[in-house]
């Protein structure tokens, strides 16, 4: 699997939003709906993803890779583990709707945080393209966001937040091999599942779900997230990531049968075309 970190950055991303795209589907085709249940069986299977793919690609030197991440790697899983809690949460307390366009907001705050942290700055094209796809976004929930409640639309705004933290160590610290970061988070949020339960029953549809979700749609989606990031701006992985945005809404039309509103579609529509904007920028790439 090493011939991950010979793919553009660009590409990876886009694939790490597509897997990220499935997380609301599968929440809501748990059967238990108790929030720690689902956290548990997520972040155990996360855990065994992420150390599978650590022992595949270095062997022998799994365990000195992560010590290498040192502090950069401790501090960027510890962030990331609360936006892992905060998506199972903020799922089951408020709107789906509210949640993406929350989440979807990663794309200003990576902006922010890349400018006065990393000190990158934003073209004329990628402010438009920003524009753009918050416009995009707008359209895409005004027929079904709401006000929620006040708890989970909070717990949701950790999430792009987090998100965007991470970015930032992975960005500043672009020399180093951060998937030791994910593997981290996937230790805490197990450890806060453990400390939280109240008993140990799974159904079969449920361990099956969390392995939907612990594998494919995390592992998968964060290992390609956290390589790209090293070597893609701040803006331009922050439009990237809306990816997720686009295609949630499809899987839940396609495997639950409820028929989105034509201005998710439309909204769709702007979001891709704030992405080929964005891609028209010639501005030169940064290169580690």
């Amino acid at each position: 699997m090493q011939f991950l970190y010979k793919i553009p950055g660009y590409i990876l991303l886009l694939f790490g939003g597509f897997c990220l795209s499935w997380g609301g589907f599968i929440v809501r085709s748990f059967e238990t709906t108790e929030a720690w249940d689902i956290l548990l069986l997520r972040s155990f299977f996360f855990f065994l993803g992420i150390s599978l793919f650590l022992i595949l690609i270095y062997k022998k030197d799994a365990v000195g890779t992560i010590k290498k991440a040192g502090l950069p790697g401790l501090l960027g899983g510890f962030v990331m583990s609360f936006s892992f809690i905060a998506f199972v949460f903020a799922m089951m307390n408020t709107s789906v709707a509210n949640v993406v366009f929350i989440i979807s907001t990663q794309t200003m705050f990576l902006a922010i945080f890349g400018y006065f942290y990393l000190k990158e700055k934003v073209s004329l094209i990628g402010f438009l393209s920003i524009l753009l796809a918050m416009m995009g976004i707008t359209v895409m929930v005004s027929d079904s966001v709401s006000s929620g409640t006040l708890f989970g639309n909070l717990v949701a705004l950790t999430i792009p937040i987090s998100f965007s933290i991470l970015v930032m160590i992975v960005r500043k610290n672009s020399s180093l091999d951060l998937i030791p970061a994910i593997w981290y988070a996937s230790i805490f949020s197990v450890l806060y599942s453990l400390i939280m339960i109240d008993a140990f029953s799974f159904s079969r549809n449920d361990i099956f779900m969390g392995f939907l979700l612990g594998v494919p749609q995390l592992s998968f989606g964060f290992i390609c997230i956290t390589i790209g990031s090293r070597t893609t701006k701040s803006v331009t992985i922050g439009l990237l990531m809306l990816t997720e945005t686009v295609f949630a809404p499809l899987w839940v039309w396609l495997f639950l049968n409820e028929i989105p509103p034509s201005s998710v579609f439309i909204g769709g529509a702007i979001i891709i075309f704030a992405i080929i904007v964005k891609s028209l920028d010639k501005k030169k790439p940064i290169t580690t």
